[in-house]
Parts: C-alpha cells; sequence; structure tokens
C-alpha cells in the first residue's frame, strides 16, 4: 500500500523511507481536527493518482520534540517518523487551520523542528486552508506562505481555501461538497506536475 500515516503510532525499526514521494501534513495537533479529515482525504487522492504518500499528524509529535533541549539534540524518533519524510519527499502539501486568524503554533514548532535549509530549500509546498469562517483559512495560508518564501521554497499557488469547516462532513468524517473534493483532486493533479517538473531541472 502507498500510503503510509505517522501519528502516535510505533512504525518500526524497519521503516523504508520511499525514494520521492508526496508529503502531506495535517498542521494542527487537536484530536479529531477537521484539518486531519481533509489531509486524509488528500492523502486518499495522492494514492488514487499514483503517488506513493506519507501523511504527517502533528499530534504524534514525540514527548520530546517539545523538550528545552530539542534544538540541541534532535529525538530518534522524531527524525525517523517527520523528518527523514520530509527530507525525501518530492512535495510537501501543507493542510494549515486557522486558529485566532494564523496558523497553529504547533506547525511553526515543527517546521522550526527540521532542518536548516534542506527541508524545504528548493522543495514544491502546496496549501490547503480550512476554517469555520467564511475565507476558509486565507490569512493563515498566507503568512504561512511567507516562512515558507523564507525558506526558499518553490510556492504553489493554486491553494485551496475551504470555509465553514464544520458542515463540510457526513457522519462517517468524509467530505460531502462534490465541489470541493474536484478543487482538491484538480490541485492535487497539477501539484504533481509542478513537483515532477521542478525534479526534471535538478542537476
Amino acid at each position: 500500500m502507498a500510503l503510509n500515516y505517522t501519528g502516535g503510532i510505533d512504525l518500526g525499526p524497519d521503516l523504508a523511507i520511499p525514494e520521492g514521494m508526496i508529503c502531506v501534513i495535517s498542521g494542527t495537533s487537536r484530536d479529531g481536527s477537521n484539518g486531519l479529515k481533509v489531509a486524509r482525504h488528500v492523502a486518499g487522492i495522492y494514492e488514487e493518482l499514483g503517488e506513493t504518500v506519507e501523511l504527517l499528524d502533528l499530534s504524534g509529535l514525540p514527548d520530546g520534540s517539545f523538550s528545552e533541549s530539542v534544538f540541541k539534540e534532535k529525538p530518534a524518533d522524531l527524525e525517523a517518523a517527520y523528518t527523514d519524510k520530509v527530507l525525501a519527499s518530492d512535495g510537501v502539501v501543507v493542510v494549515v487551520p486557522e486558529y485566532n486568524g494564523s496558523y497553529p503554533g504547533i506547525l511553526k514548532h515543527f517546521i522550526d523542528l527540521l532542518p536548516f535549509p534542506e527541508s524545504f530549500e528548493c522543495r514544491p509546498v502546496a496549501f490547503i486552508g480550512i476554517a469555520g469562517g467564511y475565507y476558509g483559512g486565507l490569512r493563515a495560508v498566507e503568512q504561512l506562505q511567507m516562512v515558507f518564501a523564507y525558506r526558499n521554497a518553490y510556492l504553489f499557488n493554486r491553494r485551496v481555501f475551504i470555509p465553514s469547516a464544520y458542515s463540510l462532513f457526513d457522519e462517517a468524517g468524509e467530505i460531502k461538497d462534490d465541489d470541493l473534493k474536484d478543487r482538491l483532486k484538480l490541485q492535487s493533479t497539477k501539484f504533481i506536475a509542478f513537483s515532477k517538473a521542478l525534479k526534471g531541472l535538478e542537476g
């Protein structure tokens, strides 16, 4: 199965990181978040399109990720379950909820934990915003784009904004809106082409 999931589970010592994949990050640590539901849906789209996918759930960050010494010495389980997957990816998709007019602090902390500059230097990054309000995470995404621009990522500007998040899902936690499903699939298809075109320019 191409889809792998990291988030509070033991992946075992023999986990093989595929060379080249799409890494989908659920940018919140809130339990049962709507952002994670969207991230799972998006990861499924990439899998249907034939891509290997790694889904990173920030609620599963190891406890050592929050210690005072973490910036001096990273926990081994953080490296294996999160960092190595970002470094091995052909592109990163960030699903970011808007909290209090910005992106979650846990997402900024995670970005700060990743190696500089190689984690995002010349790496394609796509953005999906989600919020309970009308603008669908617009402020969170645009602020986050500034961070990734600073890190010299290749920003993919076909963004998706998802408003009214609390009415988005059915009882099974699946997206009900067919138009949104189409927009997410279109973004995914274009982002694969964008990432592969940039990879072809390497060297």
